[in-house]
């Protein structure tokens, strides 16, 4: 497996291009189930999780094109042969659930390979089954695989999730485009990339109202037709590029990002003593006066603290002046990293759901296990700051989720290599 070398090389000064959003890349690519007709996505990442989903589209009968080096996927589902996802596709990532409800919606049948991704927990799929199921779907899981069916197609219903879950809001939502009648969903995630799924499914045709809000609802069509839609920037990768000044000092320009993406992190920022400017071509993070002072965070549902930037603001807590407490409340498992930074000199407390990190003078370079595809990215930043070099080890996490890492990080001064494995 390969590794990363990173070496502790003082402030970072440039820019850093922000790719497309893999979690909206990901949920838009399963839409063109949905249509006879082409979809098309630009400004797409060139990543792994990409190429499985194309993998398991591809599996159903769909064809899958990259153009422009990958930034652009032309899709078309006008011959699916199937309407089986199979598990030794679907085991690599979660987000294949997200063929269930096109699949269903569109044909009134499919079998979906329960799945599998990251550890950081168990994450049932039972919200996404539910919402289904008010939909008028059967539902039957049996060797790994739900079977599903619709006979006379999904009919408009109301569901109201219990608790926010994007991947049941999104599998939902393109269930309902396609189901007879009006379909309200309640308590429905708000994140960016929900709406953004409803502008491109608007773009194919659909009637959606309320998405950005925790109540969507669905007026069904008979059918869509193809689109081309822009994925929106990936909010994640812009949080993570953004604590590398951050954590190293200097000051780098963001392209692409939009504080409207991480309003609640940005504040978080602004309490530990970084500056954060909105410009026509992104966001430029510094430090205001070469402190970084600690801040608690708890992490939420959009608009609240992404779970998914957890990890990275725990490497920048590392070094802060005084005490922070981090809370996860999405995840549990997702403190993993914890013992890693440690192994770096930082000293953190891992209680449940609550992490204390005490801040000390400096980190210091060691070998380090990356354990997911955030956590990988944690070490990676705590190592910029490091005295010495941090071998960070098992990266195929990290190619997950994070395009060309080592050439963002070395354009503005990083000295950062990887090692291919044996």
């Amino acid at each position: 497996m390969d590794s990363i070398i990173v070496t502790g090389n003082g402030p970072l000064s440039g820019t850093i291009p922000i790719a497309g959003a893999k979690n909206a890349c990901l949920t838009l690519m399963p839409a063109t189930l949905l249509s006879d007709d082409p979809l098309t996505l630009t400004n797409a990442p060139r990543l792994s999780d990409i190429r499985t989903m194309a993998e398991l589209l591809g599996s159903l009968g769909a064809e899958v094109s990259t153009l422009q080096g990958g930034q652009v996927i032309a899709m078309s589902s006008h011959a699916l042969a199937s309407q089986r996802a199979d598990y030794d596709i679907v085991r690599k990532m979660r987000a294949s659930i997200l063929v269930l409800g096109p699949l269903l919606a569109r044909f009134g049948h499919a079998e979906v390979s329960l799945p599998g991704g990251c550890a950081i927990g168990a994450r049932p799929v039972d919200l996404h089954l539910k919402a289904l199921e008010a939909m008028g779907a059967r539902l039957d899981l049996r060797e790994g695989y739900v079977h599903a069916s619709a006979p006379g197609g999904l009919k408009g219903g109301t569901f109201e999730f219990p608790i926010v879950s994007v991947g049941a809001t999104e599998n939902a939502l393109m269930a309902a485009t396609l189901a007879k009648g009006t379909t309200v969903l309640k308590g429905a995630a708000r994140e960016p990339e929900i709406v953004d799924l409803a502008t491109c499914l608007r773009r194919m045709g659909a009637q959606i109202d309320g998405d950005g809000t925790d109540t969507i609802t669905i007026q069904g069509v008979d059918r869509l037709h193809g689109a081309t839609h822009p994925v929106v920037t990936d909010r994640i990768e812009l949080g993570t590029y953004m604590l590398a000044p951050a954590i190293c000092g200097g000051e780098v320009t963001c392209l692409g990002g939009r504080i409207s993406l991480l309003a609640s992190f940005c504040e978080k920022l602004d309490a530990a003593g970084l500056s954060v400017t909105e410009t026509a071509e992104g966001l430029t993070v510094a430090r205001r006066n070469g402190a970084i002072r600690a801040v608690d965070v708890t992490t939420a549902p959009f608009p609240g603290f992404p779970t998914d930037l957890q990890a990275q603001f725990m490497a920048l807590m590392c070094t802060a002046g005084g005490t922070s407490k981090l809370e996860e409340t999405i995840f549990e498992n997702r403190f993993m990293h914890a013992p890693e930074l440690i192994r770096m000199g930082a000293d953190i407390d891992v209680h449940g759901g609550v992490a204390t990190v005490r801040g000390v003078a400096g980190l210091k370079g060691a070998p380090v296990m990356a354990t997911d595809l955030r956590a990988s990215v944690s070490l990676i930043l705590a190592g910029l700051a490091a005295e010495g070099e941090t071998i960070v080890n098992r990266v195929y996490h990290l190619d997950r989720g994070y395009e060309h890492v080592e050439e963002k990080l070395r354009a503005v001064g990083a000295l950062i290599e990887r090692i291919p494995g044996r």
